[in-house]
């Protein structure tokens, strides 16, 4: 279904225009951008990033706004954490622009072959035209995703949610600045600063504007660009993510790695949600685990012998193991083999992330071949599933589907094909 809306005609005429209009001046404006070599794109880069520093203090004035706002509209303490910028996290997004300055440009790059009949073929990296990103309380993505689309040579039409729109609407101000003082027309950078949800309606239907549509958000948020939007979407985000303990783990690194899988950062698409233990490790590890996550105040929803062995813990339905909490929530299950830990994950995770505890080379591998989803991780944490920690500098979003593109989009993600061909007068 699409998202619910009750808009009149009149009104939603004028808003129809509106996104119209914005998606129609992108368009016409990606060539600018498109053609653009790497040192000028990089340039744009290094001014956001400068310029990012130099005007820290408006952006975090227009992101108190946005904080003070959410805090009154109810939005949970966890997903204001999400929205929250602060000195540390500008100056972090300032240095991962100055490193994707660093990465390779994949435009332009490929293979060339020559055929027996003399036709010389060169496949070779292009943009892929107009994005369009649908997201929802999250600023840094606004500029993580405006500058891999900047440095790959692509359009961009961003479409955030209400609860950041005055940190997105400085942040869009500040980028669009440096590309013109690169002399790149700035309407290549384009944002929807209208919060109503027919808007986003509005903006899955331009398919003759837009060539490929992003939702990143909640489950909700996908499933509804999933099912309604009129061009090419790639699904990204929903992380309903697990970690097994197998009966050969190493029980400190159990306790150590799971803790910062769920707490680090529990609103996040990589933190756990469900953790898998072997009955075999089950006594030894779930006291350590629940004392290690006892001063986050980790509600703990478990099977009835996860329960037995942990006595404050609440009794776990079905609807728990499928639900992605975004919380310090966390369901935990124990299973008698590592056939059943896979069975569990193949069944209710989102193909996004996860990981197993192990000493066995054997079932680590097992592991890694059997799993279904965009990052399996052999004792290791979820949390690095992270476009900045593959050395992607930045991410457009972590797809858990199959086609195009899986796991953190980095910028090879934001680019597609195209065939050259030289001939000297052949004929079929």
């Amino acid at each position: 279904m699409p998202i619910i809306s009750h808009m009149n005609s009149k009104d939603r005429s004028e808003l129809y225009n509106y996104v119209e209009g914005i998606c129609a001046a992108t368009k016409a404006a990606a060539f600018s951008i498109a053609q653009a070599g790497t040192q000028r794109k990089n340039a744009v880069l290094k001014r956001i990033a400068q310029l990012i520093i130099d005007k820290t203090a408006d952006i975090l004035e227009a992101n108190e706004k946005d904080i003070q706002n959410a805090g009154q509209n109810g939005v949970p303490v966890t997903m204001i954490d999400r929205l929250r910028l602060n000195e540390e996290r500008l100056a972090a997004i300032s240095a991962s622009l100055v490193e994707l300055c660093g990465l390779p440009d994949p435009i332009g790059s490929g293979e060339r072959w020559v055929r027996p009949n003399g036709l010389g073929i060169s496949c070779v990296r292009v943009p892929i035209g107009v994005i369009a990103i649908i997201y929802e309380a999250r600023p840094n993505v606004t500029v993580d995703a405006a500058a891999l689309c900047i440095k790959t040579g692509n359009a961009v039409v961003l479409r955030g949610g209400k609860e950041a729109l005055n940190t997105n609407t400085v942040l869009v101000s500040v980028m669009r600045e440096a590309l013109a003082a690169e002399g790149i027309n700035p309407d290549v950078l384009s944002f929807i600063d209208r919060t109503e949800r027919e808007g986003a309606n509005i903006l899955m239907s331009m398919r003759q504007h837009i060539d490929v549509l992003i939702p990143r958000g909640g489950a909700g948020l996908i499933r509804a660009v999933v099912e309604n939007a009129k061009m090419p979407v790639i699904e990204t985000g929903a992380g309903n993510c697990h970690l097994y303990v197998d009966e050969f783990a190493d029980i400190e690194m159990a306790v150590r790695v799971a803790q910062n899988a769920k707490v680090s950062r529990p609103s996040v698409c990589n933190a756990i949600e469900t953790l898998l233990v072997h009955s075999a490790a089950a006594d030894a590890f779930l006291p350590k685990f629940a004392d290690s996550v006892a001063p986050y105040n980790v509600e703990i929803r478990g099977c009835r012998r996860t329960c037995a062995i942990i006595p404050e813990a609440k009794t776990a339905d079905e609807t728990d193991y499928a639900t992605e909490y975004n919380d310090y929530i966390l369901a935990v299950r124990i299973v008698d083999s590592i056939d059943e830990a896979i069975s569990h994950i193949n069944k209710y995770n989102t193909k996004h992330s996860d990981g197993i505890i192990t000493a066995s080379l054997d079932n680590a591998q097992k592991f890694k071949q059997e799993v279904d989803a965009a990052a399996v991780y052999v004792n290791a944490s979820t949390r690095f599933t992270d476009g900045g920690e593959f050395g992607f500098g930045a991410e457009i979003g972590i797809s858990t589907q199959k086609l195009h593109a899986r796991g953190p989009m980095g910028l090879r993600a934001l680019t597609t094909e195209k065939y050259l061909i030289d001939g000297s007068g052949q004929i079929r």
